[in-house]
């Protein structure tokens, strides 16, 4: 049998940042985010020759492993490493022989959340496999705990639950782990609208966002007002957004996307650079009127916001830089999995 599932990744909107501990366990995060039509991937393949083989083509590890319930977390496919330990250790799995391959739409260190989705993927394939009673709210606070307190990887907590539930979402962080996930019902026409007016552009560089993390985690810790402060204005940029998502208003979008990345940019040494500067210049001079890095800094995507009219000058001038752009739709679906059975493969190629 075969087991395969995807999940999406995300644009935040708003509000990033603010679900991050400790700013999130003492004011609070708010977050708006939306999953596009890019994904991770994940297949678990059952096998018969006593191994666990592990092919992780992100971080190019194709490795052999005796079959057991723990694998060595040794810097190699750490994510995949870390989510099939913890599966493991939490249910009643028989242990199987299996090869687990996994990849992703998007490079590591862009900014979409690659590496969250990324376990939620790999989380989805187990409960197909093994029919685990975990929904999203589990899925996506399973894949937290494994990557910010079985692996130690900073971070926040947008993505994971980004790619469990799928679509537009305003996410509610609070003290104790507590999350609230409150989708929203966005008119196709708006949907559209946002689609016609951004532009995801890649700057050819991916980055560690843990760098640029932990300096926004020392900032909050130590009382840095300046940091606070911006942090403060940030989350509440998702509370406006959400509203001007909702009723449409694309001019008060690009109001409060442009002001928040003015508040990003205070928050970490780290976040902009020259690279993402030029881009923003040559993106401006033809015409956007807005723009943010996806994540947090440093490289990774950029996401500009245009007037439809002026996208095709946009687009035109940021290709003629050292990174590409990437034409993508908004998508409603969360994480899903399926089963394929070997005779489902046979009939398929049969025709």
């Amino acid at each position: 049998m075969i087991v395969r599932s995807k999940a999406p990744l995300r644009i935040g909107l708003a509000g990033g940042g603010s679900d991050v501990s400790p700013y999130s366990d003492i004011y609070g995060g708010i977050i708006l985010n939306a999953t596009i039509n890019l994904y991770a991937y994940c297949t678990i393949e059952e096998t018969d020759d006593g191994l666990v083989t592990i092919e992780s083509y992100d971080t190019e590890c194709f490795e052999h492993y005796p079959l057991s319930r723990n694998l060595e977390i040794d810097g190699k496919a750490s994510l995949l490493k870390g989510s099939y330990n913890r599966v493991m250790q939490d249910y009643n799995i028989p242990l199987r022989a299996c090869k687990i391959t996994t990849y992703n739409d998007a490079p590591a260190g862009s900014g979409l959340g690659t590496s969250s989705t990324m376990v939620v993927a790999i989380l989805k394939a187990f409960v197909e496999w093994h029919s685990l009673p975990l929904g999203d709210y589990e899925i996506a606070r399973l894949a937290y705990e494994i990557e910010r307190k079985d692996l130690n990887l900073s971070g926040g907590k947008q993505d994971q639950y980004a790619a469990a539930f799928g679509g537009f979402n305003y996410m509610e962080f609070l003290k104790d782990d507590m999350v609230i996930i409150n989708p929203l019902k966005v008119k196709r026409w708006i949907v559209d609208e946002l689609e016609a007016s951004i532009v995801l552009y890649f700057t050819g560089r991916s980055r560690s966002s843990a760098a640029i993390i932990d300096e926004q985690k020392k900032n909050v810790a130590s009382g840095n007002t300046m940091s606070i402060e911006a942090m403060h204005r940030i989350k509440q940029s998702a509370v406006d957004m959400k509203l001007a998502v909702l009723k449409g208003d694309m001019h008060e979008f690009a109001r409060i996307l442009g002001q928040a990345w003015e508040d990003k940019k205070k928050m970490a040494g780290a976040i902009t650079n020259p690279m993402i500067e030029e881009a923003f210049a040559v993106a401006t001079a033809a015409g956007a009127l807005a723009g943010k890095v996806s994540g947090a800094g440093g490289g990774g995507f950029i996401m500009f916001f245009v007037e439809p009219t002026k996208k095709k000058a946009v687009l035109d001038a940021l290709d003629k830089l050292d990174g590409y752009t990437v034409h993508f739709n908004f998508t409603d679906g969360g994480a899903h999995g399926w089963k394929i059975y070997e005779t489902d493969r046979v009939e398929s190629l049969k025709h």
